[in-house]
């Protein structure tokens, strides 16, 4: 089967199967993934399967991609790889979603003749991605198939069951998207408690049949297994957005968990590294407005980050500076009066949720664990790094896989135009506002692998920078990709901050990195 390989930046190799009908791409992405996991031991971060391509992440300064490229060459997709047993499940679903009457009435047919088609067929599943635990699977009959919405919904409930384009799938966690609702299901189809944590495989077959299913509801909460260990403070008020945040987690986008860890991940390093930790220890993550919180046992502790207020006991702290924090100290956290994210890091690191799939917003009440002290790293944060006064902030691009569904004028305009970033912007996404980009053809793609930095842009023409806990596949096109050694502005990128996009190649992506690494 014939391979083509694209470099979308510097650790990021496409697979594509050119010559293969979609179901036998599929199944040789999903083979292939299996059969280069012995290159974990190299640098191989992620493996994942899409529609019909597979997207290989890795770390270029321990792996090259003249190596990476060499290996999936010579691969036999599946050789002396079992596959998993195929099983068949059967869903419950109630079909009362909010897009049935319209979607039924797109294909002719009533909302109880809709139903009455989509359960008499059978589904596969093709692969895992978007989130974790969402299975895409094929056989949605072809009368039934509607495109995606234009401009992805800000919030889906957990457990919707969803339509687009070919496939079908169940949301499992309350997330953005850009599906159309038919109804909803109480399975429970990710649950890291689970081994294995899907509840869903590539081959599975799967069957729904109408019930009075209940909405399982958000799930962020229980999904959080139990903490061990010392408990170093209280949070007495969460502030707008906290989380414990460390290194990425890799290997597990197979399964549609994001990388995660930090959104800056160069402050937290001058956080850890004034705090004489590993560069990546867990800490505090805040952004825009920190939170307040009760220290339950004494601890040094530093700041870093964006610019915002500090105060242990009453007193003012300064960032980048080591200080002590007494039992029943309260910490508080004011307004960023610059930037987005500060990060507070406490000597021996703190001890970050596993297998949660992932970050877990702190709330009012729960504790922040101590780590398990490991040794400090030589590595210096790279102060030359971090971004200067000038306006906008430069992110260096290379033009994305799916660049030629842009019209030229539009794929010139994504790298001249000045971007704004949107309220709506989170750790999964940075949404950009400014005029439009126009499609030359359709809007959507068939599902491929994406990665934080990947740049795609839905039907409504306004582009999107995925982040470290955004889907690991998705169907919307991909205009470009953010290099590397630029992925930490992203979390330096406050609401109405400007963005601009440069264009980049391969060799400047991996020549910066080199430097970049310098620094650890």
């Amino acid at each position: 089967m014939q391979l083509s390989l694209t470099d979308l930046r510097d650790g990021l190799v496409l697979v594509e199967f050119p010559d293969a009908a979609e179901d036998a791409a599929n199944r040789a992405a999903v083979a292939l993934a299996r059969s280069i996991r012995d290159l974990e031991a190299r640098g191989l971060r992620d493996a994942i399967p899409a529609a019909r391509t597979l997207l290989v992440s890795f770390d270029p300064l321990c792996i090259s991609h003249r190596s990476i490229r060499r290996v999936l060459a010579r691969a036999r997709p599946g050789s002396g790889v079992p596959s998993a047993p195929s099983r068949t499940l059967e869903i419950e679903v109630a079909f009362d979603g909010q897009d049935l009457p319209e979607v039924a009435a797109a294909a002719g047919l009533s909302p109880d003749a809709f139903t009455r088609e989509y359960t008499r067929a059978e589904y596969r599943v093709a692969f895992l991605g978007f989130s974790p635990g969402f299975a895409y699977m094929t056989g949605l009959p072809p009368r039934l198939r509607v495109p995606r919405l234009a401009s992805p919904r800000l919030r889906v409930p957990a457990g919707s069951v969803a339509i687009a384009g070919a496939y079908t799938g169940i949301y499992p966690s309350a997330t953005p998207g850009g599906w159309r609702l038919v109804g909803r299901t109480s399975a429970r189809v990710f649950d890291p408690r689970r081994s294995p944590a899907p509840l869903f495989e590539p081959g599975d077959r799967v069957r729904f049949f109408p019930g009075g299913a209940s909405a399982p509801g958000e799930r962020a909460r229980e999904d959080s297994p139990p903490h061990s260990g010392e408990a170093l403070f209280r949070v007495v008020e969460p502030g707008l957005w906290t989380a414990v945040v460390g290194a990425p987690r890799w290997g597990m986008a197979s399964w549609g968990v994001p990388p995660g860890g930090a959104m800056d991940p160069v402050s937290l390093a001058l956080a850890n590294e004034a705090a004489e930790n590993s560069p990546d220890a867990p800490a505090l993550e805040m952004a825009m407005e920190g939170p307040e919180l009760e220290a339950l046992a004494p601890c040094i502790a530093a700041v870093s980050g964006a610019e915002m207020p500090v105060a242990c006991g009453g007193s003012p702290r300064p960032h980048g500076q080591p200080f002590a924090v007494a039992t029943g100290d309260r910490l508080t956290f004011g307004r960023t009066r610059k930037g987005m994210r500060t990060y507070l890091a406490v000597v021996g690191g703190l001890r970050e949720p596993q297998d949660a799939g992932h970050t877990i917003r702190l709330q009012r009440g729960d504790p922040v664990h101590r780590g398990e002290p490991r040794g400090a790293g030589s590595h210096r944060a790279g102060h030359a790094l971090a971004p200067g006064a000038a306006e906008p902030t430069v992110l260096r691009a290379i033009p994305g896989p799916h660049a030629a569904m842009f019209t030229e004028a539009s794929l010139a305009a994504f790298f001249a135009a000045e971007w704004r970033v949107s309220a709506q912007s989170d750790r999964r996404g940075l949404r950009l506002q400014g005029g439009p980009l126009e499609h030359a053809g359709p809007a959507e793609v068939e599902p491929v692998g994406a990665a934080p930095g990947s740049v795609q842009v839905p039907g409504g023409g306004l582009p999107i920078v995925l982040g470290p806990d955004g889907p690991v596949t998705g169907g919307y096109p991909r205009i470009a990709t953010v290099i590397g050694s630029d992925l930490y502005l992203l979390g330096r990128a406050a609401p109405g901050d400007a963005l601009r996009f440069a264009r980049a190649t391969l060799e400047e992506a991996l020549a910066a990195a080199g430097a970049r690494r310098e620094y650890d």
